[in-house]
């Protein structure tokens, strides 16, 4: 009884939100998965209208909601772009949650959210073991972006290049940190998101001698959970507060003024969902998640932001830059203007705005697995941006986003470099 009670409460809570929908259909031309497509149900007027009617399609055919309302990025696009400003985002969320709770998830799914990914011992020894063994069944692809292909493993992921997990991953190449404020009096906590901690370690390493060289001191625990996100977009509660908790038992072990990602999708979570899945946990992880909030940064905000950091002239034959927006970044966060402030400061890299910049790359995290051709014909589009563009290379300030544009760009042997903004900057302190 006390179950079915939560479930009307939470129909109910939904109901309350969806009722705001005016059915305009602006969410259609900015949906990414609708212009491939071409598919009413993709939209999120589309989904709206099911998740309206929730409590006779999940007893009617639970399967078939749970796949529709799947099939969607979670980008923000049609939040971004909605007149009332129907929360999107957050409906979803909480659609999925009720319709997973009662379709149930795979084993695979439950042991990865709730056991992998919330215990960094066991995912730390996977990656431990997978990076060495990748190798074995990765072939070289593309030496510009020093990307391989996987052909015994496309029934997973299909014809994707992707750079090989480095044999050191940042946890045991830094190890943990609790330096002292510098010259900038700040001092920082430093999450780097799975990717940043197991794929693209140069890239937190840039971070780490970023913050270094404007005097901020770090608080940085050998290894964090995920931040939680894939189980949220899942709908499965428990494998987010399982992941969540360790996170912040670490967190308030550390004194710091703020909590850096160099994630655009890690910061819009613990930014925006920690707040809305700690009070599960108790009153107290709720408060702590809610004084968090006002902390969480993307690094390149934080650059210009609070550090200030004043960019110098654009020196003859500077390299051409050009930007990607990350839909958590721009759509969530609205940080739009200093990732491109990041590119200039160091005068060496001259800036291109591409056209269609705001536009999903199609990654979506397991998005791109699950409905790979989708994701692939909307990377290919982001992929001809890019291209046109002339520049040398491309920017971003999100670890997903690169996966997803370095595999298109090195399908089609782009020389186009793939790059996160502060590795930018971080090259430029050398020179």
């Amino acid at each position: 009884m006390s179950d079915l009670k939560e479930l009307a409460k939470k129909l109910e809570s939904l109901d309350d939100q969806i009722i705001s929908c005016m059915k305009c259909g602006l969410c259609q031309p900015v949906c990414p998965i609708f212009n491939s497509t071409m598919q009413e149900a993709d939209v999120a007027r589309g989904k709206l209208a099911l998740i309206d009617n929730l409590s006779k399609h999940i007893l009617t055919d639970a399967d078939e909601l749970a796949e529709k309302l799947e099939r969607c990025l979670m980008c923000g696009s049609c939040q971004a772009a909605c007149p009332p400003g129907v929360e999107i985002m957050d409906i979803f969320m909480k659609a999925r949650e009720v319709v997973f709770g009662y379709v149930g998830l795979s084993i695979i799914k439950k042991f990865i959210f709730r056991q992998m990914l919330a215990k960094t011992w066991l995912f730390n020894t996977a990656m431990r073991i997978g990076a060495p063994l990748s190798r074995l069944v990765f072939w070289k692809t593309n030496k510009d972006h020093g990307t391989y292909s996987a052909p015994l493993l496309s029934p997973i992921i299909g014809k994707r290049h992707v750079r090989p997990l480095p044999l050191t991953p940042l946890h045991v190449a830094v190890g943990a940190m609790d330096t002292k404020a510098g010259s900038s009096g700040i001092k920082v906590a430093f999450f780097s998101g799975c990717v940043g901690d197991k794929m693209y370690v140069d890239m937190s390493k840039a971070c780490l001698k970023v913050l270094d060289h404007h005097g901020v001191g770090v608080y940085m625990p050998k290894s964090f959970p995920c931040c939680g996100l894939p189980a949220i977009v899942s709908g499965d509660a428990d494998g987010v507060l399982k992941q969540l908790k360790p996170s912040l038992d670490l967190l308030m072990q550390g004194e710091f003024d703020y909590l850096i990602t160099p994630c655009g999708s890690c910061t819009a979570t613990l930014k925006e969902f920690w707040p809305k899945y700690a009070p599960r946990l108790s009153e107290e992880y709720g408060a702590y998640a809610k004084e968090l909030e006002h902390k969480v940064m993307d690094i390149n905000a934080f650059l210009i932001n609070v550090l200030k950091i004043e960019s110098k002239p654009t020196k003859a034959g500077a390299v051409k830059v050009t930007y990607h927006d990350s839909c958590h970044l721009r759509k969530s966060l609205g940080v739009i203007s200093e990732p491109r402030k990041v590119i200039g400061l160091s005068g060496e890299y001259e800036f291109i705005e591409m056209a269609n910049a705001e536009k999903c790359c199609g990654s979506g995290g397991s998005f791109s697995l699950a409905y790979h051709d989708i994701s692939l014909d909307i990377g290919m589009r982001k992929r001809q941006d890019v291209t046109e563009s002339g520049a040398e290379i491309v920017a971003m300030g999100c670890p997903a986003c690169m996966i997803q544009i370095e595999d298109v760009l090195s399908q089609k042997g782009d020389k186009v470099r793939v790059k996160h903004t502060i590795e930018l900057y971080a090259e430029s302190l050398d020179k």
